[in-house]
C-alpha cells in the first residue's frame, strides 16, 4: 500500500467521526441554480447543517472542474490541474453520469465539496472535482441526500495535510428521535480505505451500513481484479459500498491526473487515503 510522507505533524487519532440522527431526503433539482444552492437548500430548509448528496443524470451549464495533480510546491504532496472548462460547443450542456458531494459550510455559509463523473459537449467521458460555485443546473434533476440537525460540517484548516478539510463537528446533543442513524466521518492519510470503514463501523457499534454519497482522494488505486492506478493522486467517489459484520465491499470511481475515469470493486488493505476521505454511513 503507498505512502505519502504529508509536510505537518499527523495526529494519534487516524478518523474524526460522529453517530447522529438524520433523515434522507429526495428532491428536484432546479434549473438556473448553481450547485451549491442546488444541493444545500432543501437539506437547510429541513433542519439538516450536514449532509451528503447524490445526483446523476443532470445537465450543467455552465460547467467548470480541476483533476488531481502533483504538488506544486513542498507545502503538500498533492495539488490540482488549473480550472477547465468542458471541452465542445460551450453552448452546449455537460450531462453529469454520476456525482456525490458532502454538505459543509465554509466561511459560514453553505458549501459543497462534490466529485462526478460526465460527458463532456464533445462526447468525452471524464471525471474529477467540480467547482460548485462555477456550476449551474441546465435541466431539472433528482437528488437524494442524507442530513443531520445534530452536527455541522465545518472548512478547517488541517495542520498534517496543510489543506483547509471539512471536518464533523456536534453541535448539540443527539438524542432527538429522528429515522436514521448515521456516521459522518473524516479519514486522515496514510489509512487503507477498507479498513478504516470497517474500524469506524466497529467504533460505533453498526454490524451493517451503507456508505452515502462519500468521496475522497486515494494515493493511486488497485482494483480486486488486479488493475491499478498509478497515480499519486487520484479522485474518487463511491459508487456502491457497504460494511457488513467487519467486511467492506467497495465499488468506486477513480479518476487520474488525465480526468480518465476507472471504475469497479477495491482491493482490500491496497488503498490509502491521499488527503482525506468524506464519509457518510446510513446504519441498517
Amino acid at each position: 500500500m503507498g505512502r505519502l510522507a504529508q509536510p505537518g505533524p499527523a495526529p494519534a487519532e487516524r478518523i474524526e467521526s460522529l453517530c447522529v440522527p438524520g433523515i434522507a431526503l429526495d428532491w428536484t433539482l432546479t434549473p438556473g441554480e448553481d450547485l451549491i444552492t442546488a444541493l444545500t437548500a432543501p437539506l437547510i430548509a429541513a433542519g439538516c447543517r450536514a449532509g451528503s448528496v447524490t445526483f446523476s443524470d443532470v445537465a450543467l451549464r455552465p460547467f467548470r472542474y480541476v483533476l488531481p495533480g502533483p504538488a506544486r510546491d513542498a507545502a503538500h504532496v498533492a495539488w490540482f490541474s488549473d480550472p477547465r472548462d468542458p471541452a465542445g460547443d460551450p453552448t452546449q450542456a455537460t450531462m453529469v453520469e454520476y456525482a456525490a458531494a458532502t454538505f459543509g459550510w465554509r466561511d459560514g455559509a453553505p458549501f459543497v465539496h462534490c466529485h462526478g463523473v460526465w460527458t463532456e459537449p464533445d462526447g468525452a467521458r471524464r471525471g474529477g472535482h467540480m467547482l460548485p460555485e462555477a456550476c449551474r443546473i441546465a435541466g431539472p434533476g433528482q437528488a437524494r441526500g442524507w442530513g443531520s440537525a445534530a452536527a455541522r460540517i465545518v472548512v478547517e484548516p488541517d495542520a498534517e495535510t496543510n489543506f483547509p478539510l471539512f471536518h464533523p463537528r456536534p453541535i448539540r446533543p443527539t438524542r432527538d428521535a429522528a429515522p436514521l442513524r448515521l456516521i459522518l466521518a473524516r479519514l486522515r492519510p496514510n489509512q487503507d480505505l477498507s479498513e478504516a470503514l470497517t474500524s469506524l463501523c466497529a467504533r460505533h457499534g453498526a454490524a451493517h451500513a451503507i456508505l452515502r454519497g462519500s468521496l475522497g482522494s486515494l494515493i493511486g488505486a488497485r482494483f480486486a481484479d488486479g488493475r491499478s492506478v498509478p497515480d499519486p493522486a487520484t479522485e474518487v467517489l463511491v459508487r456502491d459500498g457497504e460494511i457488513r459484520d467487519g467486511q467492506a465491499q467497495l465499488t468506486l470511481a477513480v479518476i487520474d491526473q488525465t480526468g480518465t475515469v476507472h471504475n469497479g470493486p477495491l482491493a482490500a488493505g491496497e488503498n490509502a487515503v491521499c488527503i482525506t476521505f468524506e464519509a457518510m454511513l446510513e446504519v441498517r
